[in-house]
């Protein structure tokens, strides 16, 4: 049987950047997924012919000298990318009680809208903006370190984040601002992360808000766009990605890793493996505790992972830019208390009560305009829950009675969300379905469906996360458990699991970006996008009417 230099379990976007770095390095590449599709948590489907993509919702620092610009120049996928710019003005509304406040892309734009808003303390902003941005910038700076003046200079060069870097996000906020509302807008963003303000790490808050400092980007075609460009960029330096191939165990001989077994009981041979699947996946299913060491048992005995969430997958037939609504996202919270509000998601029962008390909003058919058959609009609508919620329904019950109906009940609760931010929504439904934690675990094998990898906590972090190189001999992790979560961070991750690997540095696997060019095009300025870009879309929209047409004459 053929042997491959190493195999890579999992198609999430770590994975797809670790196999496409190490295949442009000349090895001979093979990535095993157990969904149908490539791409994890970035993969996207259709429902009746609108397509969802439940992971990416929007992505940070896509303009050009950007780093996630240059991670993709640098891994030769920019050419096959088009991303939308999310609306400038407001790529977050935040629907906080009564009040609506939107988030500007730019810093400065942000303190000045702030400001406007909340004049009292406009001192305040500024100072706590300009401390968000430090930190965030200090920590990039980190891996990038590598000579002894380097390591030398670290203490002066990353300040800021050394004084802050045990604090929460709540105790740091309270320092600097004072009003409870604006304590809301500046945490909204936490919900990218999961974690509510009083356990949330401000390092983490800092990385996160820088990465969205130019505002929020969408890719055409959704997750899957991003997919696509990387398994094809794959395929051409003679990789091979194969679906429906559950991995059964990581073959140890000798603790070392040298092949994976298959569901099927077919053994694969590499001279490494690396894992795309989270440490308890990994370590647990795969490896077996009796390859471990009492340290890493240890570890993972004591290893929390994210929150997990519901997905309403929603499409409505109404003019949705009448109703108010643009390419921002929407946080619609109950009020300003975001820690309480946490704490209601993760204590009540999902199926009981009228209204979540918070939800977030993405319309794909706003963020990618391509996708827009000219009727129908999608939604992703997103809450968080803890899984014991959905702990009783096995296997066997996954598409029980009881089930069903506790998905109906959930259903009714979002719309009840929906109708606050778009009124007349439930008039308007063409399709309403339901993604549970049990759906999250069977598409995407997380473990408790969880959708950040391990929980960003202050001892889950940084020197605490789990590393990309394990103590099993070619044996190698990679994703949002590792070094950052989110599809720019787990990408990262596999690049630097690559150059582990391969003996290098990240920088030098991501150097190649001369004949690269990332094409980037405002979502709501229709008279920049170029004439391909409008002829598709006036294609799909008139395939859409030819064929609705077909359907009522029959």
């Amino acid at each position: 049987m053929k042997e491959f230099d190493t195999i890579v379990i999992g198609s999430g976007a770590g994975g797809l950047a670790a196999a496409l770095c190490l295949a442009k390095a000349g090895q001979r590449v093979l990535v095993l997924e157990q969904h149908y599709v490539p791409g994890g948590w970035c993969h996207s489907f259709h429902l009746k012919g609108q397509r969802f993509s439940p992971g990416v919702h929007y992505i940070g620092l896509v303009d050009a000298g950007d780093s996630t610009n240059d991670l993709y120049r640098g891994l030769g996928v920019a050419n096959d990318l088009v991303f939308f710019r999310m609306n400038k003005n407001a790529y977050e509304h935040c629907h906080i009680g009564q009040h609506k406040i939107d988030m500007p892309a730019g810093l400065n734009n942000l303190i000045e809208s702030l400001s406007l808003r909340f004049p009292t303390e406009r001192r305040n902003i500024k100072k706590y903006i300009e401390l968000v941005d430090k930190v965030g910038k200090e920590i990039q700076l980190i891996p990038k370190m590598r000579t002894f003046w380097d390591h030398v200079l670290i203490p002066f060069r990353t300040k800021n984040m050394g004084k802050y870097s045990l604090f929460s996000l709540k105790r740091v906020i309270d320092w600097h601002i004072k009003d409870p509302l604006l304590k809301s807008v500046l945490n909204i963003q936490c919900g990218d992360y999961g974690l509510p303000p009083f356990k949330a790490s401000f390092p983490v808050h800092c990385v996160l808000m820088n990465h969205y400092s130019e505002g929020g980007y969408y890719p055409m075609g959704g997750g899957g766009g991003i997919v696509k460009a990387m398994t094809n960029a794959l395929k051409r330096h003679d990789a091979e990605i194969r679906i429906k191939q559950e991995v059964k165990r990581i073959v140890i001989e000798n603790k070392i890793a040298v092949g994976v077994e298959l569901s099927d009981g077919t053994i694969i041979r590499a001279k490494q493996i690396i894992s795309n699947a989270d440490p308890a996946k990994t370590y647990l299913n795969m490896v077996g505790k009796e390859n471990l060491s009492a340290g890493l048992l240890k570890k993972l005995a004591k290893t929390k992972y994210s929150v997990t969430s519901l997905i309403l997958f929603l499409t409505l037939d109404m003019d949705v830019k009448a109703a108010g609504l643009d390419s921002g996202n929407i946080w619609s919270l109950k009020n300003e208390d975001i820690d309480d509000i946490y704490h209601d998601l993760s204590q009540n029962n999902p199926s009981e009560g009228t209204e979540f008390p918070a939800v977030f909003i993405s319309c794909t058919t706003l963020k990618d305009p391509v996708s827009f058959n000219g009727r129908y609009h999608s939604f992703e609508v997103v809450t968080f829950i803890e899984f014991d919620s959905f702990k009783c329904y096995d296997a066997l019950d996954y598409h029980s009675p009881a089930y069903e109906e506790n998905k109906n009940k959930i259903i009714a609760k979002f719309l009840n969300n929906v109708e606050k931010v778009i009124p007349g929504a439930k008039q308007h439904i063409i399709q309403a379905e339901l993604g549970t934690p049990k759906t999250n675990e069977y598409f995407v094998q997380t473990t408790n469906g969880n959708v950040y990898g391990t929980e960003k906590s202050f001892t889950q972090i940084g020197p605490f996360a789990f590393k990309t190189k394990s103590e099993i001999k070619n044996l190698y992790l990679c994703g949002a458990s590792t070094m950052a979560h989110g599809v720019t961070g787990a990408s990262y991750s596999g690049v630097e699991t690559a150059a582990q690997i391969l003996k290098t540095t990240s920088e030098a696997l991501l150097k190649d970006k001369d004949n690269q060019e990332l094409r980037v095009y405002d979502a709501e300025d229709s008279t920049e996008w170029p004439a391909w870009m409008t002829q598709k879309i006036e294609l799909r929209k008139k395939r859409f009417k030819d064929l609705k047409e077909e359907v009522e004459e029959e």
